[in-house]
């Protein structure tokens, strides 16, 4: 910075005075920093520092004016455009405009985030010029003497430090400018509620003592015999094991239809078209109606599936997956998870644990838009992007009062689902119900049955419940995400669980069953890291409006 004041002085008072003038076009908040810096350093006058800055906002403003009275909303919503203020800010800006008149282009000023897309939409929207300039100038005149005078004297309450006071004061104000905007103080603590509660940790750093545990574990049992837990699986389970396969090992131990859902696998080689006729052939054989689940092979946490109500979104989300996909039956109602053990020679086995899965909603007001009830729930916001995400298309919409939104339709945890340690559903009639399933599945001992039921009382009586799917040796016991539990609960939930699987696996190995290797677990992760959708792990469904 001390080369820039440098720079700057080489100039000459009128050449100082353009350059800071041309710099307001380019970033407002360092030209008036810069400026307040000079006149720190006696090389211009306080008045001339925000004159000109004063000039370069008020003009710069305008042409932002201009550039939406004369191109319009279509063509600022462009993708040339998107990548100067997206659509979302666009749209944003729009409804700030219309819902405060003239008074938000004043206020806009000084919130964080509202300029640009305020300004656009005052010319899109066609502003009357005179009141807009007015309004504008006005903003600007408490704007400009506040950050040129307030650098100022932080220039000079840090004498002979150019670089360190100008650096200072505009990290300092961009963060805390940044923070005058309700959502991004929303969105910054749930920031601060992700690192604070485990339950939204990365899933690297909370597994990381996990990981430390099985390799002890495989001291111990002097090999990964947790790979061997489930024989009929590929290394039990452990990752990228296909669904379309146990859905076969399921029905090929004569379970009744009642407990499945109907599904077809979709190859990846077929062209879009083909894939796209396949999935309604499916459908049509099969005398279904949307919804539709549409699903990778072998995905996981979640990861790529959707929810597709009509042949359009249909078409989308078999086209863009470059795996090989599931289309599959949709049956609604409640949703629960069952997590399942038996020891190999025992003629029966038990519940682990079982999850109920809340999918989390909001209800409106009638005055608040979708992304603003989303960001004042006092749990959603602390993931409020996931639910920004695969809500995209109505975030800007106003529920009517009393309307329920549903945020995610996924039971995923990763996702936005809620999850509760399902105690209370463990009953003897379940139990029985699960086991006798289990003990059907040849080569099956460790894993977690997700499943819908009309309602939690008959999932209770083990009736009228489907098979969503079957996990293997990796599942988690997600009982651990109820809030009721501590870190040091969770890691005892997932150190018993993966003592199990150890001992399960050295029983088989045994009776016989392989064992994988380093090498070959290794691969699997690999093949497992490819990439799996052509645009990225959010599911290009997520962006249909």
């Amino acid at each position: 910075m001390e080369v820039l004041v440098a720079q700057y002085a080489e100039l000459g008072t009128p050449g100082i005075l353009l350059a800071l003038f041309i710099a307001t076009f380019v970033s407002e908040d360092l030209a008036c920093l810069t400026a307040g810096s000079l006149t720190a350093a006696g090389r211009i006058d306080l008045a001339s520092a925000i004159g000109v800055c004063f000039a370069g906002i008020f003009v710069g403003d305008l042409l932002l004016y201009g550039a939406g009275r004369v191109f319009g909303a279509r063509a600022l919503s462009s993708r040339v455009a998107a990548r100067f203020v997206t659509k979302e800010r666009l749209d944003r800006g729009t409804l700030w405009l219309r819902d405060r008149g003239v008074s938000a282009v004043f206020v806009s000023r000084f919130v964080s985030g509202l300029r640009l897309p305020t300004y656009l939409a005052a010319g899109a929207l066609r502003m009357e010029p005179k009141r807009f300039a007015i309004y504008l100038a006005m903003a600007a005149a408490l704007w400009t003497p506040l950050i040129v005078g307030a650098a100022a004297l932080w220039q000079l309450a840090l004498p002979g430090g150019a670089i360190l006071g100008i650096v200072t004061a505009f990290v300092l104000f961009r963060y805390a400018f940044r923070l005058t905007d309700w959502k991004r103080r929303r969105l910054a603590w749930g920031c601060v509620q992700r690192i604070v509660r485990w339950e939204f940790w990365p899933i690297w750093i909370f597994y990381l003592p996990v990981v430390v545990y099985t390799l002890v574990l495989t001291v111990r049992y002097r090999g990964l015999t947790f790979t061997a837990s489930n024989p009929a699986m590929p290394a039990g389970g452990f990752v990228g094991e296909s669904k379309d396969e146990i859905y076969k090992l399921i029905r090929g131990s004569g379970i009744t239809r009642q407990c499945t859902l109907r599904h077809t696998k979709i190859a990846s080689e077929l062209t879009q078209d083909a894939r796209h006729r396949a999935a309604l052939r499916f459908i049509d054989e099969n005398s279904l109606s949307f919804p539709i689940v549409v699903k990778p092979d072998a995905g996981e946490r979640g990861d790529g599936v959707s929810i597709v109500r009509d042949g359009a979104q249909l078409r989308i989300a078999v086209a863009e997956h470059e795996v090989d996909v599931l289309v599959q039956e949709f049956v609604d109602g409640v949703e629960a998870s069952v997590f399942y053990c038996r020891m190999p020679g025992e003629p029966h086995g038990r519940i682990f644990s079982v999850t109920e899965k809340t999918f989390p909603s909001v209800i409106g007001d009638g005055a608040s838009t979708l992304e603003e009830l989303i960001l004042r729930d006092d749990r959603a916001y602390i993931v409020a992007k996931k639910y920004f995400e695969r809500n995209a298309a109505l975030l800007l919409t106003v529920p009517a009062a009393g309307e329920r939104v549903g945020l995610v339709d996924i039971g995923s945890h990763s996702k936005g689902a809620i999850f509760r340690d399902g105690g209370h559903l463990r009953t003897p009639e379940l139990g029985s119900k699960i086991d006798a399933i289990c003990r059907r599945v040849p080569g099956f001992f460790f894993g977690r049955f997700d499943l819908r039921a009309a309602s939690f009382d008959d999932l209770k009586l083990g009736r009228n419940f489907r098979i969503i799917e079957l996990n293997g040796v990796t599942s988690e016991s997600t009982n651990i995400y109820d809030p009721q539990y501590s870190l040091i609960d969770a890691y005892r939930i997932l150190f018993d669980q993966w003592r199990l699987a150890f001992r399960i696996g050295a029983a088989n190995a045994r009776l016989g069953a392989r064992v994988s290797t380093v090498r070959e677990i290794v691969s699997l992760v690999l093949a497992a890291k490819a990439p799996r959708f052509a645009s990225g792990n959010v599911h290009p469904l997520h962006r249909i409006p």
